[in-house]
């Protein structure tokens, strides 16, 4: 483990321990223990990728929540299809809570990178919310992958150029473009209803 996310690791678990002092007893009263969550906090389950976001958003998934993290200003500027803003300081609120916990659904957080992202993971994992995920690499990693994509060397493996033919139809989707290459689209129904919170979940999105 390096130094920057040991830094990142320990900033996270004294923020989410500091949550015990904002509410009341009754709002944390299904939080996971500081032990538990250093131990979630260190696995990469948590994280999806921005392809795996990018293919549930072209196929509508209804069971994917996006919440931007960042501030009201940035997330007028740019965000992803259907977002909803939920800036890190908002997590606590009544706002922050009614967007959490909704069965059937997996929230996956965003910012420009994964920092915030990953506080606003740490808060809600910390309050015993399931289904928590952070999109690798933010919407930095997104404008590099999914908006414009790389063209692989001529030596890549046709794995690398299969991922590379659906960044590139992704692009076209998400810029208003157009493309010959067929895009699925999959509508489960879902039963959304609220739901108490529990303990953290691993296992990816």
């Amino acid at each position: 483990m390096n130094r920057n996310y040991l830094f990142l690791t320990l900033l996270m678990l004294v923020l989410a321990i500091g949550t015990f002092f904002i509410k009341k007893d009754d709002v944390y009263k299904n939080q996971i223990k500081p032990e538990t969550l250093l131990q979630v906090i260190t696995q990469p389950s948590r994280y999806v990728t921005t392809d795996q976001v990018a293919k549930r958003i072209i196929e509508k998934d209804p069971t994917l929540e996006l919440i931007d993290v960042r501030l009201p200003g940035d997330f007028d500027k740019f965000t992803l299809p259907d977002a909803i803003n939920v800036p890190l300081k908002d997590i606590f609120t009544d706002k922050g809570q009614d967007n959490l916990g909704i069965e059937d659904l997996n929230v996956v957080f965003f910012s420009n990178d994964d920092i915030i992202a990953d506080q606003a993971w740490v808060i809600a994992t910390r309050l015993g919310y399931k289904n928590m995920y952070v999109m690798k690499g933010g919407l930095n990693c997104w404008i590099e992958t999914i908006i414009n994509p790389t063209m692989p060397p001529e030596t890549a493996s046709e794995i690398e150029f299969e991922q590379f033919r659906f960044r590139k139809a992704a692009s076209l989707y998400f810029t208003g473009g157009s493309t010959t290459q067929p895009v699925s689209v999959t509508k489960a129904k879902v039963k959304v209803r609220r739901k108490k919170k529990e303990k953290a979940a691993s296992g990816g999105c």
